[in-house]
């Protein structure tokens, strides 16, 4: 029975995996959405991994050389949950899946991971383990959140990947 695992790969490797893995004959999923990048005063849309360092394979661990996948160039490894690979519900697939557009990027109204107020804690920079308010998400996928600092609320507008929940 064909099932979803996860596969880490080396970092910013997910599209060259996601190729080396489909030349195998894998089936793959990257899901990825509209990011704005800023280089030299200039922003452009480039299409951007959800899950950095993250993809999805499907395979039947009866029928597939599974462990093939740990040797494909740009893999560091298959998520295992003891000796076997660790599978995802398909309903995560398809949820992820429904969620896209047409151009098969995920929409950015999609990607909401807080309801507003929320408690959300840093998990990166200066303020690393404080703990703020959801406030929204800008159209460029960073997150705007208030921080109580010394009394005051702060509000501060951070990467999506430096807070978790609290």
């Amino acid at each position: 029975m064909k099932r979803w695992f996860v596969v880490r790969t080396q970092p910013q490797a997910e599209a060259k995996v996601a190729a080396h893995l489909r030349r195998q004959d894998f089936e793959v999923y990257l899901p990825r959405y509209a990011k704005t990048r800023r280089h030299a005063r200039r922003e452009e849309r480039i299409a951007a991994p959800l899950f950095p360092r993250y993809l999805f394979v499907c395979l039947d661990l009866d029928r597939h050389r599974w462990r093939a996948v740990n040797g494909t160039r740009g893999v560091e490894r298959l998520i295992c949950h003891g000796e076997r690979p660790a599978p995802v519900p398909a309903s995560v697939i398809e949820d992820l899946k429904h969620q896209e557009r047409a151009d098969g990027l995920l929409a950015p109204a999609s990607l909401v991971l807080f309801e507003r107020g929320a408690r959300v804690r840093l998990v990166d920079g200066a303020f690393a383990e404080r703990v703020g308010i959801y406030e929204r998400m800008t159209a460029d996928q960073r997150i705007v959140l208030l921080l109580n600092l010394l009394g005051r609320e702060l509000r501060l507008t951070v990467p999506l990947e430096t807070i978790d929940a609290a």
